[in-house]
C-alpha cells in the first residue's frame, strides 16, 4: 500500500519508506504517450495497412520492421543509461521522437508521394521506415521510465505499486484511445481508401496530444532519481551483462516477462481481425471490445496497488491471471458467431487476467534487478528486446497465414 505521508530522513531510510501517493501519481502517467501509441499500433496497424491495399505479408513486414528497431533500440538505451544516467532526458528524446514519427505510421505513404510512384514495394518501405523511427523512440521512453523504478525506491512494495499505478494508466491510456477511436469512426466516413486514412490519421493526432499532455506532466512533477549517487557502496560498482546471465532468475523472469508480453500484444493485434473477419460484429466493435479489457485491467490495476507484496504473492497473483487468461482463450477459441455477445463477457475476463500477468511481469523484474541499480537498465532492455522480437517474428507468422475476408481498397 502507498502511504500518503513521506517524511525526511537519511538517504538510505528515503530509499526503503514508502513512497507518496503523489510520487507515485507523477510516475505513472509517464508512460501515457508510449502506451496509447502502443495500443493504437497493436491494434490497428496491421488492419490499417490491409484496408489500405497492403497484402497481410507486406503488413506484417512493417510491422516486424518496428518492433525489430524496438528491440534493438531497448539494448543500446539500457546500456547507455546505466553508464550515463539521465533517466527523464532519455524519457524526453524518445517522447519527442514518438510524437513527431507517429502521426506518419498512419498516414499517406510519403515515399510515395515524394519519387511520384505509388507501388506495394514502396508503400512497404515508407510506412517501414516510419515504424522503425517510431518505435526507436517509443524504445528509449519505455526503457527510461521503467528502469527509473528500481532508481526512485528500494522499498519492493512500492516499486510494485508504482509498476501498478503505471500499469493502471496504460489502461486509462487505452480507453482514451478506443474512445477516440469509437467517435472517430463513427463520424468519418471509412468507406474508400481516402476515407481509411483520415480516419486513422486523425486517431493518430489526438492519440499523440492526449499523451504529449501527461508526459509534461510527468517531466514536471517527478524529479530525476537520485538513489544511485546515495545507494550503498556495491551500488557504485559497474555490473556487466554475463552478472545476469549468472542469474537462474534471470532467466525465469525473462520467460514469464515474454510468455506475458506475447499473450497481452498478440491478442491485442489480432482482436479487431477476430472481431470483423470471424464474429461478422459491427465497426464500432473494434473500438467497444478492447475498451471493456481495459477498463476492467484498470480496475484490477488500481486494486492490486493496495497490495503489501512479496515473492510469493506476485507468483500467487501471477498464476490466478495466467489461468484465468487460459480460460478466456479457450472461450474464444469455441466461440460461435451467432453467439458474438458473449464476448463482451469474455472481454470483463480476459481485462482482469491481462492486469494480473502484467503487473506481477514487471515487478517480477523488479524483485530480480533488488538493489543493482546500475544494472536496471539493462535487465529492463534486455528482456524488452526479448519481447518485441517474439512478438515481431509471432505476428509476421501468424500474418503469413492471414487471408482478409474484406476485399481490398485501392
Amino acid at each position: 500500500m502507498i502511504v500518503d505521508n513521506e517524511e525526511t530522513c537519511s538517504a538510505d531510510d528515503v530509499g526503503n519508506r514508502p513512497l507518496g501517493r503523489c510520487s507515485a501519481f507523477y510516475y505513472g502517467v509517464g508512460h501515457m504517450l508510449n502506451d496509447i501509441t502502443s495500443s493504437c499500433w497493436f491494434t490497428y496497424i496491421l488492419l490499417f495497412l490491409t484496408e489500405i491495399g497492403l497484402s497481410p505479408r507486406d503488413a506484417a513486414t512493417v510491422m516486424l520492421s518496428g518492433q525489430v528497431a524496438d528491440g534493438v533500440t531497448t539494448i543500446f538505451v539500457g546500456e547507455l543509461i546505466d553508464r550515463f544516467g539521465r533517466f527523464k532526458l532519455w524519457h524526453a528524446g524518445g517522447s519527442i521522437l514518438v510524437a513527431i514519427s507517429f502521426s506518419s505510421v498512419f498516414g499517406d505513404c510519403l515515399s510515395c508521394e515524394v519519387l511520384g510512384i505509388d507501388s506495394p514495394t514502396l508503400r512497404t518501405i515508407g510506412y517501414s521506415i516510419f515504424a522503425a523511427i517510431f518505435n526507436v523512440g517509443w524504445a528509449a521512453t519505455q526503457v527510461s521510465h521503467m528502469s527509473m523504478v528500481n532508481c526512485i525506491t528500494l522499498n519492493s512494495t512500492s516499486r510494485v505499486a508504482l509498476t501498478s499505478c503505471r500499469n493502471a494508466f496504460t489502461m486509462v491510456a487505452n480507453l482514451s484511445l478506443y474512445t477516440i477511436a469509437f467517435v472517430v469512426f463513427k463520424v468519418i466516413n471509412g468507406t474508400t481508401s481516402d476515407g481509411i486514412e483520415k480516419q486513422y490519421r486523425w486517431i493518430a493526432y489526438f492519440s499523440i496530444f492526449v499523451g504529449s499532455c501527461f508526459v509534461c506532466l510527468f517531466l514536471f512533477g517527478t524529479k530525476e532519481p537520485r538513489l544511485k549517487q546515495h545507494s550503498p557502496r556495491r551500488s557504485h560498482q559497474r555490473v556487466l551483462w554475463n552478472y545476469w546471465f549468472q542469474k537462474i532468475l534471470y532467466y525465469q523472469v525473462a520467460l514469464v516477462y515474454v510468455l506475458t508480453r506475447l499473450a497481452t500484444n498478440v491478442s491485442q493485434a489480432l482482436l479487431a481481425f477476430y472481431v470483423i473477419d470471424d464474429l461478422h460484429m459491427t465497426q464500432s466493435s473494434k473500438a467497444s471490445i478492447p475498451a471493456i479489457i481495459y477498463i476492467c485491467s484498470f480496475m484490477a490495476s488500481v486494486t492490486l496497488q493496495e497490495f503489501e507484496w512479496t515473492g510469493r504473492r506476485l507468483k500467487s497473483i501471477f498464476t490466478a491471471g495466467a489461468i484465468l487468461w487460459i480460460f478466456s482463450g479457450a472461450g474464444i477459441l469455441i466461440l460461435p458467431s451467432k453467439m458474438c455477445n458473449f464476448l463482451y463477457i469474455i472481454a470483463i475476463f480476459i481485462g482482469v487476467s491481462n492486469a494480473f500477468m502484467t503487473v506481477t511481469a514487471v515487478g517480477m523484474e523488479s524483485f530480480l534487478v533488488g538493489r543493482d541499480l546500475n544494472g536496471c537498465a539493462f535487465v529492463y532492455g534486455s528482456l524488452s528486446f526479448l519481447d518485441k522480437i517474439s512478438c515481431g517474428i509471432a505476428l509476421y507468422t501468424l500474418e503469413l497465414y492471414h487471408v482478409p475476408s474484406f476485399g481490398k481498397l485501392q
